[in-house]
């Protein structure tokens, strides 16, 4: 072929190729989508393995632990630009807390000839003082089991009947009322009253403990069953020992039930019998609403005494200004705790309680989401801060706090992101979202998750209260509409029920124990997905693509309307 034929070849055929239709490039991600491709298994692993080191020292709040928790959050917020949360220019809001360390002894004397039941600490029972004070005692206070302990009037449900408890020890079950259909004999839960199978506010240990104080009772005893409470005997053992701590105030806690105390069921049912009463028939009994107290015949005694200290401890806040100047002065909030549980120099082997999983993994994570944030192009509408709290484990002290004295205005809240213990097992098909039902961010996170061909699934496991057990509940308890997304049900390449047994074998033998290490085994992959999934939600509440509020039927929607009713005043 000669030249001059050649090139009228090539020029046809380049004509006819430029003449073919051209693929289109792939439309852009929305910002959201592309920012959170900043959030990495990588970067989860490397701040889990700093802060459930042994060098924190269990990140226990006031010591050495939390000195270097905090300081390295502020580190990593000061690195990706953020400014300190703190409008007076710190990344840390102080909470005034009071470390009680306490020794206790409990003896029980039963029946007409007051034997005495032996009562070991640790092994039998725990008991602690919210009290500031250097001894609290309690001497022979008649015992009254009181069933769940529960009055509610919305369900026309009281445990006390109208009896006058001042003075004395209340024995009270854990968990709610397990509701047998009215009128039969069955064992079937009614939906109508309570929760059904999921668990109130009425079934946490918190609770049971107020309304002691409120009826002016002398000692508030829980009895523990594993099932019902969700954790066994060595997470309560492992949480009630050593140093507890409540939040600073003025009466130093004197309106507090003086003890609070758990034993075993199998303790109770021995109880129980040396005093002429059949544990499991009551308990069979407490669970309608006919139930009456029953004075046992045994008193009980109490003596703790105690070493109390002042503590400033610090929630760590850092800050994302909003770009319009007419929305950023409403604030979305990310939160998850840094506080574990310490070290224990009276254990054998290992004294540190890492808390890796809890909540090392969910303090990472806030700092990845954060990233994301810092990779948008530009901030979004409203401002978002990241919030990293302290004392969790204590009883919610550290959000408690901050409900209570707000660095922005909770009426210019309109959603707070909770993360507590993420999924270490890989990815998942679905997110559960624990206290399904309850607001409108849930609905925000399905549309989220089906994009990317997964799904949002209720908790699986509603009987453990969880809702009521992490830090967006002090929020709810003022209105603010809190989310909670923990982990999914269903491992992707993974045998059913697989994930079901992880979850359990963690809650058996590593929840609150020495043993939450960062492990080789882990896959943060889907923690990552799952963080990718929270970041999308909160930036389209920030952006003003979402909103947030209550469903109807929620418990904390009233509060919120009171709230914004009395700020438009």
């Amino acid at each position: 072929m000669n030249k001059f034929l050649l090139a009228a070849v090539t020029a046809a055929l380049s004509a006819c190729a430029a003449s073919q239709p051209q693929p289109l490039p792939d439309p852009p991600l929305p910002p959201e989508v592309e920012a959170g491709k900043a959030i990495s298994a990588a970067g989860l692993l490397e701040n889990i393995a700093v802060l459930a080191s042994d060098e924190f020292e269990g990140r226990l709040p006031g010591g050495a632990g939390e000195a270097k928790t905090v300081a390295h959050l502020e580190q990593q917020f000061r690195r990706l630009g953020l400014q300190p949360g703190n409008p007076d220019g710190r990344y840390v809001q102080e909470v005034p807390l009071v470390g009680i360390s306490g020794t206790p002894s409990m003896s029980l004397a039963v029946g007409k000839s007051g034997a005495p039941l032996p009562m070991a600490h640790g092994e039998d029972f725990v008991a602690v003082t919210s009290r500031f004070l250097p001894e609290v005692s309690v001497s022979n206070s008649s015992l009254v089991f009181v069933g769940y302990g529960v009055q509610a009037p919305e369900y026309d449900w009281d445990d006390y009947k109208g009896i006058d408890v001042r003075g004395k020890t209340l024995v009270m079950l854990i968990n709610d009322p397990a509701v047998r259909t009215l009128g039969g004999s069955g064992t079937e839960l009614d939906g109508a009253m309570f929760a059904g199978k999921g668990m109130t506010y009425y079934g946490r240990w918190t609770y049971k403990f107020e309304i002691a104080s409120k009826l002016g009772a002398a000692a508030a005893i829980i009895v523990h069953e594993t099932e019902p409470a969700a954790y066994p005997w060595d997470v309560v053992r492992n949480s009630w020992s050593g140093e507890q701590f409540e939040l600073a105030a003025p009466d130093r806690n004197l309106g507090r039930v003086p003890v609070q105390a758990w034993i075993t069921v199998d303790k109770a049912r021995a109880l129980f019998k040396a005093a002429g009463r059949d544990f499991d028939a009551l308990k069979r009994d407490a669970a309608h609403p006919n139930f009456t107290p029953v004075k046992l015949k045994a008193t009980a005694s109490f003596k703790i005494s105690n070493q109390v200290r002042y503590v400033d401890s610090h929630n760590v806040v850092a800050r994302l200004p909003g770009s319009d100047p007419s929305l950023a002065a409403e604030t979305v909030i990310y939160s998850a705790h840094w506080d574990h549980l310490g070290r224990d120099g009276a254990l054998q082997g290992d004294q540190i309680y890492n808390g890796a999983v809890d909540n090392a993994s969910g303090v990472a994570g806030l700092i990845e989401i954060a990233k994301a944030y810092k990779a948008l192009p530009s901030a979004p509408k409203r401002s978002v801060l990241f919030l990293a709290v302290t004392a969790e484990e204590q009883g919610l002290l550290g959000s408690r706090y901050y409900a209570r004295n707000p660095l922005y205005p909770l009426v210019k809240t309109p959603a707070l992101i909770n993360m507590d213990a993420l999924n270490p097992w890989g990815p998942t098909k679905d997110l559960q979202v624990v206290g399904s039902g309850q607001t409108t961010l849930e609905d925000t996170l399905a549309e989220v998750l089906t994009r990317k061909g997964r799904n949002t699934v209720p908790d699986a496991h509603p009987e453990k209260g969880s809702y009521y057990r992490s830090d967006q509940f002090e929020f709810a308890k003022v209105g603010v509409p809190g989310l909670y997304a923990c982990r999914g049900s269903v491992a992707i390449d993974r045998p059913e029920g697989w994930l079901e047994e992880q979850n359990k074998a963690y809650t058996r033998t590593d929840y609150h124990n020495v043993s939450d290490h960062v492990r080789a085994d882990w896959n943060l992959d889907g923690a990552a997905r799952d963080l990718q999934a929270l970041f999308e939600v909160g930036y389209r509440v920030a952006e003003g693509r979402a909103t947030a509020g209550w469903k109807e039927g929620s418990e904390f929607k009233a509060i919120r309307e009171a709230s914004l009713a009395g700020a438009s005043r």
